[in-house]
């Protein structure tokens, strides 16, 4: 059997990738696809005809102030929420592969709120927020009853929810350098701190290359929480970009357009992704 024959090499694709590639197409491909196509349709969710309307959606989705003023919450949300996601994950990493004792409980036990739905969460810390720490702290602020504090609030349980399964990926990276280097930095002179700044960092830009695409994905499309945690309030201030088009599409029944600020959003997203990736890995060559 010719082994470079492409009716071979589609029968051997076919055989271990088909499955999930056409399990891929079917959530992925096709329901993007028609979603696309919804942005140039008037459907309001309920009707079976869907009359064509050109570009009007994508002109609506581009006036309505609304959906600018969700985009601009969620780029405050998503640098606060990323850059302290991986500071504090970093931090969490480092101190759990310096050999401590009981290292690997302390990593399963900082992993755990990664486990749990983020409609569960939540609604676990907004009991937290409105009763528990209110009753244990007098005078305690209500953050979910504030503009401010419930932005604050969405960042506190994002930090908690991915810096845990971002600890993880430090953690390997951590792993992944050689302890000769360090030693051969520490017999140069350097001292612990400048050995992990200056040999373990750099050799480490992958993990942050990774950490950082995933947590800035992650919180851009964040929605699970805004919806149990502040369900957008209070007055509206606190819905990210997610529930806006969410809110579009099934609350004012408006899916071309809900559609279209989706589609806005998620090249939005990718681009800032792709630029971010892009970077990491050019100064990751040039190091």
């Amino acid at each position: 059997m010719n082994r470079n024959k492409m009716s071979y090499k589609t029968g051997q694709f076919l055989q271990f990738a088909g499955i999930s590639t056409l399990l891929f197409c079917g959530v992925v491909i096709i329901p993007f696809i028609y979603g696309l196509y919804l942005t140039f349709t008037d459907w309001d969710g309920v009707s079976v005809k869907k009359a064509l309307v050109g570009g009007s959606n994508y002109a609506a989705a581009l006036k309505d102030m609304d959906f600018w003023a969700s985009l601009g919450r969620t780029l405050i949300y998503s640098a606060i929420a990323v850059i302290l996601i991986n500071v504090i994950a970093f931090l969490l990493a480092y101190a759990v592969t310096r050999g401590m004792k009981g290292q690997n409980f302390f990593r399963a036990g900082f992993f755990v709120p990664n486990l749990i739905g983020g409609i569960v969460l939540g609604y676990i810390w907004q009991f937290v927020f409105n009763r528990a720490l209110p009753k244990l702290f007098t005078g305690f602020p209500k953050l979910l009853g504030d503009p401010k504090g419930a932005m604050a609030a969405l960042i506190i349980v994002s930090v908690w929810q991915y810096a845990g399964y971002m600890m993880l990926i430090y953690v390997a990276g951590f792993m992944s350098v050689s302890k000769s280097l360090m030693e051969a930095a520490q017999i140069d002179g350097c001292t612990q701190s400048q050995s992990t700044w200056y040999v373990v960092v750099p050799l480490m830009r992958s993990s942050f290359v990774q950490c950082l695409f995933l947590s800035i994905t992650r919180c851009f499309m964040v929605y699970d929480v805004n919806l149990s945690l502040t369900g957008g309030d209070p007055y509206g201030s606190s819905v990210l970009a997610a529930m806006h088009v969410y809110n579009q599409a099934f609350t004012y029944r408006n899916f071309g357009v809900g559609q279209a600020q989706a589609l806005i959003l998620f090249v939005i997203c990718a681009i800032v992704g792709v630029t971010q990736v892009y970077v990491g890995k050019k100064g990751e060559v040039s190091a």
